[in-house]
């Protein structure tokens, strides 16, 4: 899968309507981005060390361990980054934003609690 090895950066940024090679907000993005990698760790999403990014080279492959949640992961590192660096004006969808990222965080424990084998007897 191509998107795999595409920067996470520069996808987020892609997402975020900013130009890839423009690096200004580099770091306030990056700190997001961490961010939303520390989120996922606690939910026991992703490689089991904590996963952090210093710039453009880190690749979605070097946080996944397979393709599975690939969709998932990347439309809520985009809404978090979204929220903490350019928060929408309207209170309508900052409240859709939150609700959406709730529900994926539900979806990806549960897909991670699945994929690790993890049971509710566990």
């Amino acid at each position: 899968m191509a998107e795999l090895s595409e920067s996470i950066l520069k996808s987020v940024k892609k997402l975020l309507s900013s130009d890839p090679d423009y690096d200004v907000f580099d770091p306030d993005i990056i700190m997001c981005i961490n961010a939303a990698f520390g989120t996922l760790h606690q939910l026991g999403v992703g490689t089991s060390d904590l996963f952090v990014i210093k710039d453009d080279t880190a690749v979605w492959d070097d946080f996944l361990t397979n393709g599975e949640f690939f969709e998932e992961i990347k439309t809520y590192v985009f809404m978090r980054v979204k929220l903490m660096f350019d928060p929408p004006s309207s209170s309508f969808v900052l409240d859709s934003y939150k609700e959406q990222i709730k529900e994926l965080e539900w979806r990806l424990t549960v897909k991670s609690e699945e994929f690790r084998g993890v049971t509710a007897d566990d």
